[in-house]
């Protein structure tokens, strides 16, 4: 199997935290976001499935440490430098995890981008 090649410009993209996401971080250093289920469909899976209302998802320690860096300055390159600095070999392969990280929460929408 081929190994995807990264697009330059991916790594140029600039993520953010849209409003309304609030997240903590625990004594661990994990972040928790807390996402809120909205809408018709929702409340209805919530009354008859008993879904809760909030959803807390909790990062890894790598996501951990990349959210909290995220202030809609820094590319993902600039924060793959941070995640290299702190965790050395251990994040490698580096911006393959990171392009694979931001994939995730942009398609649950927990980030947007500024270009």
């Amino acid at each position: 199997m081929k190994k995807k090649k990264l697009d330059k410009n991916y790594l140029e993209k600039i993520p953010v935290h849209p409003e309304g996401i609030p997240w903590k971080t625990d004594e661990n250093g994990i972040v928790t976001l807390e996402i809120e289920s909205k809408g018709a469909m929702n409340r209805i899976a919530q009354k008859l499935f008993k879904k809760p209302r909030v959803s807390y998802i909790h990062l890894d320690k790598t996501g951990s440490f990349v959210w909290p860096l995220i202030d809609g300055k820094k590319t993902i390159t600039e924060l793959g430098k941070e995640v290299d600095a702190h965790f050395g070999e251990e994040a490698h392969p580096l911006y393959e995890r990171l392009a694979t990280f931001f994939n995730i929460l942009d398609s649950y929408k927990f980030i947007s981008w500024i270009e």
